[in-house]
């Protein structure tokens, strides 16, 4: 048995969307996948679990005594094993007794990015495992890793999304976000990684008592970027959208701190100054990945090559 989990990138609507503005967020064509075997004549009375790189490599290995959970051996970090547990039991309580009948199995996640990206390790493990054990991925990130839960949506999803939270209910509608200037959108990795609940501890800070004006704007931005026709018009939005934030958060541009030359316009993903932004440019593409290269970033996707 096997699952399939998208990745994920936040558009618009970064820190807002945990109070209920409306994002735009987009599923990505490389994920994580689940294989599930039952291999009683290795792990009698065990539950066996293996996290494997992109290049097939583990990065993790444990065996699980089950129905306890109690993790017996392991290689690899103790956060991650902790994690597991926490996601187990999490599932136990969902659905009691799911796991009274799963020794001898062999569970293989397979990581489809390398796990510094922040395309959702995390939530593409949660949906899998809640797919699997047929549980709502919505309830389980509520009681594991929490946030927005967009990551959660963009796991499942078919295509791009609307996505907000009404009553700390997640509601997502599926768009059909396909821009006509792809092909002059980029994505560059910072290697910079964040710490998620920091940035999202320094929102709060500052986004005591917001006025709800900041929430139509991000509606009125989240609609710009989905009906933009015309690359300008997508470079403005960013602008717009970015000031917005950075007039919050009181943090610099990823822009003016990395690519203060650049002749495109840059958007940060999800939490600010740490993994992938967003750029656009106008000139060929070796042109424009030269640029980013001679920077020191090395990584840089193509639109269609990354969005599903």
């Amino acid at each position: 048995m096997t699952f399939h989990a998208n990745g994920k990138l936040l558009l618009t609507g970064e820190y807002f969307v945990l109070d209920g503005a409306t994002a735009l967020a987009l599923p990505t064509k490389l994920g994580q996948s689940l294989l599930i075997e039952y291999e009683p004549e290795i792990h009698r009375e065990d539950l066996f679990w293996c996290s494997v790189t992109p290049v097939g490599s583990p990065w993790y290995s444990a065996l699980f005594q089950i129905p306890n959970l109690y993790v017996k051996i392991w290689d690899g970090t103790v956060d991650f094993s902790e994690g597991l547990i926490k996601a187990f039991e999490a599932i136990e309580k969902l659905k009691p007794n799911f796991w009274a009948d799963k020794k001898g199995m062999s569970l293989t996640t397979n990581l489809e990015f390398p796990y510094n990206w922040g395309l959702g390790s995390s939530s593409t493990l949660i949906w899998l495992l809640a797919k699997w054990a047929n549980v709502d991925p919505f309830a389980l990130n509520d009681l594991t890793f929490g946030g927005s839960a967009y990551d959660i949506a963009c796991a499942g999803a078919r295509k791009s999304i609307f996505f907000e939270r009404k009553n700390k209910t997640p509601i997502y509608t599926e768009v059909d976000f396909k821009p006509p200037f792809a092909d002059n959108l980029y994505f560059v990795f910072l290697n910079q990684k964040q710490n998620s609940r920091e940035g999202i501890a320094r929102y709060r800070e500052k986004a005591k008592n917001l006025s709800p004006q900041y929430f139509d704007d991000i509606l009125a931005l989240t609609n710009g970027f989905y009906t933009a026709t015309d690359l300008s018009d997508f470079e403005k939005l960013i602008v717009q959208h970015e000031g917005l934030v950075a007039s919050l958060i009181e943090l610099p541009r990823a822009k003016f701190l990395y690519f203060n030359d650049f002749w495109g316009e840059i958007k940060s993903l999800g939490a600010w100054g740490g993994d992938f932004v967003i750029a656009t440019s106008n000139t060929p593409l070796e042109e424009t990945k030269r640029y980013f290269e001679e920077k020191g970033f090395e990584t840089v996707l193509k639109y269609n090559d990354l969005i599903l």
